[in-house]
């Protein structure tokens, strides 16, 4: 259901395209990594995915859980909650970890967190935590994804978010993705954690440049 309303929603607020690699592919069992720039990053990506035929399995913020209507959807879908800071936090790798094996594609934010930046450019990402890393010992392929033009429909304070949601379908701002060529991330933690950053920051490079190219 999700994925279905990010497909019809996110295109009514902006020009909406996506792009990939003669190589891409999301085969079973497979990592999304993208990199996240604005709250309405989870419904750019779905809508992307789904462009490429696939429910993926998304890693976010437990917070979303406790929000009416959206958290039962988040939990009858399969999505799953990362209780950052708590002792909690590995459940959502070892969750992941079984709905890959299960064939399932999952979606994470290596980053971690928003920027901490108001103004509505884009930027590359941030360095990445080692979670990444760690899901992909299990041998998934990782796909890197770009996203670009997400914080010119929503950034900056609650209030201007919310402003930006409102005026985004008169506005129509771009917003572009890209995806990326598969990897395997071997080796130890630090060096699969750079190869995966360097990977996901050529696509978003990708996708800031079709967005210039088509704004």
């Amino acid at each position: 259901m999700l994925s279905t309303v990010a497909r019809t929603v996110v295109p009514l607020l902006g020009r909406f395209t996506v792009t990939a690699d003669e190589a891409a592919v999301l085969a079973p069992g497979s990592i999304v990594a993208a990199n996240h720039s604005s709250l309405v990053d989870p419904g750019v990506v779905l809508a992307a995915v789904r462009r490429l035929g696939v429910e993926p399995v998304v890693l976010a913020t437990a917070g979303l859980w406790r929000i009416p209507l959206l958290g039962g959807a988040l939990a009858r879908e399969g999505h799953i909650p990362v209780h950052r800071g708590t002792a909690r936090a590995a459940e959502a790798l070892d969750a992941a970890a079984d709905a890959l094996a299960a064939g399932r594609v999952v979606v994470l934010y290596p980053e971690g967190r928003l920027p901490r930046r108001t103004d509505a450019a884009d930027g590359p990402p941030a360095p990445f935590r080692t979670g990444l890393a760690r899901l992909a010992a299990t041998g998934a392929p990782v796909v890197p994804l770009g996203q670009a033009g997400a914080r010119r429909i929503s950034s900056g304070s609650t209030a201007k978010q919310l402003a930006g949601l409102a005026t985004a379908p008169l506005r129509r701002p771009g917003v572009h993705v890209h995806f990326g060529a598969p990897l395997r991330l071997d080796g130890d933690v630090a060096t699969a954690t750079a190869r995966a950053h360097a990977a996901v920051t050529a696509a978003w490079r990708t996708a800031a440049a079709r967005l210039t190219e088509t704004s």
